[in-house]
This record gives structure tokens, C-alpha cells and sequence, in this order.
């Protein structure tokens, strides 16, 4: 997707937000920022214009100005009004800051020290200015320029007044004065949006959230490159705006992800193929019980999940992944959903609804990833369209595996005889004995009536008797029984997708919400 449009750099130090363009293409966002720039003659100062207005006796010197020392922020031109003086010059525009009157410095002025100085600076006045390029947002200054009819602020009035020197000043000339024009020779320039930041979206992540807080951003999120490069803070007008922004950023992410699984599976065999790849955010238990969060890198690949600090670029960079673990013993769990997320968060925002809830994990959008010895991963991604992704990514790799290994063999014991336990994808369930080698039962996976297990090390698995009909109770005991019973929920899923695809789909509850919106 390519988009352009205006949004707001957010400063939650200095809780500033300044004006800013943003233009996305398939690979790279853009930000860009206002400056005045000299398109023709001779520019002496790059940075400050001197400009000498003619005070007219009608319409002034044909400016407002806004701002002051005691707001924290220069004296800047507010409005430029057509064919007056201020417009006539061709060298002023809305937002330039004032730092000198008639030679005096204004820099550290008040409002009305610098409108008292205007207005009583005779029918000449030379002002010094400087494009402010980030002008904070409070001002509500108009992008255009002149006159306010190009004004993209919400329609709100800022709290700062004009001050208007439209008017007549304390003009001394009662005879119409020559009009400020531009002498020939003398610089033209023009307000043009630059480009200031490029960020490349190739492996790039999103976050909505204060850093390592459940606390959601209002209207706004952050893009950061895999560089560690960051837009900063981008702040929306409205919640269909950061919706719109965050999806089309999203799926321009997405899709140069997939542009990367396909180059690195032309180096993989066929057996050892990227199925999905991507960033997440995952829960850390603090020592406090404060709930943290840190990007994860996620992929599942060949026969195995790993989960990464920063993505693989490399080939060798497989090797250094934080965890690894068979795809066959994990089980993959959707873990919170809210169904009316989008529609209830972006009604929230509109209406100003504090983001402050009293709820245990404010995140939607969670699922958790299951792994031996009863540990788990929780994560949570940005949008309900990546969960659904996700949850169809681990469904079809684990088949995969389960299809490709064929059976799994663990080592176990009961009442003191070691045996072993074989899931097989065929055959069903074997146990045998670890140094004979013979058989002491078998059933099929249809046969599998239900099991119980002490939470430990112990399970009792309940077979029918085709014969008798009768349930058969077999007891085994397993060092990691958490990954024995995660491999026959893999081979029993994958058996019944084999036979009933449509059953599995039926159940992904990500996709029925997709599906809903």
C-alpha cells in the first residue's frame, strides 16, 4: 500500500506534539516536516530571513501572531492575510518565529512585549525570522499558507489568542506607503515538506503500548526498524486515522516478510521450510509481579518453533536463537480475544474515554504457546488480523511435522519395568517393553476415550476395547509428561485434519472473529 497524509510527532517528555507528513511506500515510511527553503537568488542565511514591512493604513503590517516566553515557545506568525503587507514580501510564512524586532531581540520576549514592539515600530519594520519546524501543535497553526482557509487542526481554538496587527498601528504616515513587494534580485522561497526520517519497514515492528506497559497510546503508535531506527511517537487526529495508518503499515510489513521467508526457503530444504515469521510482544513475570513486556522474534521452521531477540538475517543466525522447541510438543493456545476490541476501543477513544481499567492484562489479542515441563510463552501481537495468522501458521506447521516424523518414541516406566510409548501417525498408540522389544498394547487413535494425569509425572490413558467395548486403563509415568501429552494432542489434531479439514477450520476461533468483521 502507498499512503500520505498529516499526523503528529508526540514528545511524551515534553508532551509536545508538532505537525509532521507521513508517506509510506511498499518498503519505506517517510516522515517529513515543514521548512522554508530558497528556491532562487542568493540565500546569505539558510536559516534566518530579514524581511522589511511597510505598514500599511489599511490592513497593517497583514500578520497575527501567537505564542510568547511565558507558553514556553517563540513568538511565531499565526496568520498572513492575502495581498496585505506581510503576503506582498513572498518571503514570510505561517509559523516562522520572530527573533528580531528592529534589530532588538525578541527570542526570550513575552506576547505582549513583542505586539507592543510591533505595533509601535513606525511605518518600516525590519523583523528577523526562522522557519519553527516543530511548531507544537497547541498553537494550532494552519499548514498552508496564507490565511487559515487551509487549516487542518480539528476546528478547536487554541489556548493562545492572535493578536492581530492588521490593524493600523501607530502610524505617524497618513499617505498610502509603497507596498512591501520583493525586489528582483532578492531570495524567493517557498514552505516545502522535507523528508527527515526514512524508515525501512523490511523486519520492522509496531507497538501501540508504552514501553513495557499494558498502557495503550491514544490515537497513536510507534514504528521501529529493525535497525533500532524509530519514527518516535506518531499521533492521529482520530481512531479510523491510526486504524487506517496501523494496517497499512502492517500489511506493508507483512508482506516484505513474506518476500524474506521465500528468499531464505531457497536455501532450505524442502523439509526445513519457513512457514511464518514475525514480531510479538512477550509477558514477562517480574520479580514484583509487575507485568513487563519485550519484542520477540517468532518463527516456525522445519520441525522446530524458535523464539529470538532480534530476527535471523543469515543462514547461521538459526543457531542463535534464546529457545528452541519441537513443534510436535508444543500446543498452541489462544489465550484472550476481545471480540468488540476494535469497535469498543476506537468508540472508547472517540469519546475520550480514559484508558485506565483495573483489568489483569489489558492486551487483546494474547495466546499462549505451551512447552514440556508445564512451562509456557504468552505473547500478544497488535491486530486481531495477525492473531488469526499465527493461530492457522502453528496449526499448519505442526501437521506438517507430525505428517513428515511419522511417530514419536518416549522413554517411560511402570511399576518399576521401563518401557517405551510410541505415538505413531498410522498406527495409533504401542507400548513395548524397552529391552525385549515386545509389544504389550496397542490402540488406535479412535480407541483413545480420555485421559487424567497428576499434573507431574503420571497419566492414565483410557482405551476402548473394540472387542468388549469395555475402557481399559493404562498408567505410565514420564519425566516431561507435559511434552507426551502435547505430541498426541499434535498427531490426533493432525489425524482428524487429514480426514476432516473443514472440522479444524471450523474451530480457530481468530479466524471466526476475522470472518464476523
Amino acid at each position: 500500500q502507498t499512503k500520505t497524509g498529516i499526523a503528529l510527532s508526540y514528545d511524551e517528555v515534553s508532551e509536545n506534539a508538532y505537525d509532521i507528513r507521513l508517506k509510506l511506500t511498499k518498503e519505506v515510511l517517510t516522515i517529513q516536516k515543514q521548512d522554508v527553503i530558497c528556491v532562487s537568488g542568493s540565500d546569505h542565511s539558510a536559516n534566518h530571513r530579514t524581511v522589511t514591512l511597510r505598514r500599511q493604513p489599511v490592513g497593517g503590517l497583514g500578520l497575527s501572531i501567537k505564542g510568547g516566553a511565558e507558553h514556553k515557545v517563540p513568538v511565531v506568525i499565526s496568520k498572513i492575510f492575502k495581498d496585505q503587507a506581510a503576503d506582498q514580501t513572498g518571503m514570510l510564512f505561517i509559523g516562522d518565529a520572530i527573533i528580531q524586532v528592529n534589530g532588538i531581540n525578541v527570542e526570550s520576549a513575552t506576547h505582549e512585549e513583542v505586539v507592543h514592539l510591533l505595533r509601535n515600530a513606525g511605518d518600516e519594520v525590519t523583523i528577523t525570522v526562522q522557519y519553527l519546524r516543530e511548531a507544537p501543535s497547541f498553537l494550532k497553526l494552519p499548514l498552508g499558507s496564507p490565511g487559515p482557509s487551509s487549516d487542518h487542526s480539528s476546528g478547536a481554538s487554541s489556548p493562545l489568542f492572535d493578536s492581530g496587527l492588521h490593524l493600523n498601528g501607530n502610524s505617524t504616515n497618513t499617505a498610502p506607503s509603497s507596498p512591501s513587494s520583493p525586489i528582483a534580485n532578492e531570495p524567493k522561497y517557498e514552505k516545502r515538506w522535507l523528508d527527515t526520517l526514512s524508515v525501512p519497514l523490511s523486519m520492522a515492528r509496531i507497538s501501540r503500548y508504552k514501553a513495557g506497559t499494558d498502557k495503550l497510546r491514544s490515537n497513536a503508535f510507534e514504528v521501529l526498524a529493525l535497525d533500532g531506527v524509530s519514527t518516535g511517537i506518531l499521533q492521529f487526529y482520530t481512531a479510523q486515522e491510526s486504524a487506517d495508518w496501523l494496517r497499512a503499515i502492517s500489511t506493508n510489513i507483512s508482506d516484505l516478510t513474506l518476500q524474506n521467508m521465500k528468499m531464505a526457503n531457497k536455501c532450505c530444504s524442502p523439509s526445513d521450510q519457513v512457514i511464518h515469521m514475525g514480531w510479538v510482544n512477550e509477558r514477562l513475570e517480574g520479580t514484583d509481579s509487575s507485568q513487563l513486556y519485550k519484542f520477540k522474534f517468532l518463527a516456525l521452521k522445519g520441525s522446530s518453533f524458535y523464539i529470538f531477540s532480534t530476527p535471523p538475517v543469515s543462514t547461521l543466525d538459526w543457531v542463535r536463537a534464546e529457545k528452541i522447541y519441537n513443534l510436535c510438543e508444543v500446543l498452541f493456545k489462544i489465550h484472550k480475544l476481545w471480540l468488540a476490541d476494535d469497535c469498543w476501543l476506537q468508540a472508547n477513544l472517540y469519546l475520550g474515554i480514559q484508558q485506565d481499567f483495573d483489568l489483569e492484562d489489558q492486551r487483546p489479542y494474547c495466546f499462549s504457546v505451551m512447552v514440556g515441563h508445564g512451562k509456557s510463552h504468552y505473547f500478544n501481537v497488535e491486530l486481531g488480523s495477525e492473531l488469526a495468522v499465527w493461530e492457522k501458521s502453528f496449526q499448519r506447521a505442526i501437521f506438517l511435522e507430525v505428517q513428515r516424523t511419522g511417530s514419536k518414541t518416549y522413554m517411560c516406566s511402570w511399576q518399576g519395568d521401563t518401557l517405551c510409548f510410541t505415538v505413531d501417525f498410522a498406527l495409533g498408540f504401542t507400548c513395548f517393553d524397552s529391552k525385549t522389544k515386545n509389544v504389550l498394547w496397542r490402540f488406535k487413535f479412535s480407541q483413545l476415550k480420555g485421559s487424567s494425569d497428576d499434573g507431574k509425572t503420571r497419566v492414565k490413558l483410557l482405551f476402548q476395547n473394540l472387542d468388549t467395548k469395555q475402557i481399559e486403563t493404562k498408567e505410565l509415568e514420564f519425566q516431561d509428561l507435559t511434552a507426551v501429552l502435547h505430541c498426541i494432542h499434535s498427531f490426533i489434531a493432525a489425524k482428524v485434519a487429514s480426514v476432516d479439514p473443514v472440522f479444524i477450520d471450523s474451530q480457530s476461533i481468530a479466524r471466526k472473529y476475522m470472518y464476523s468483521n
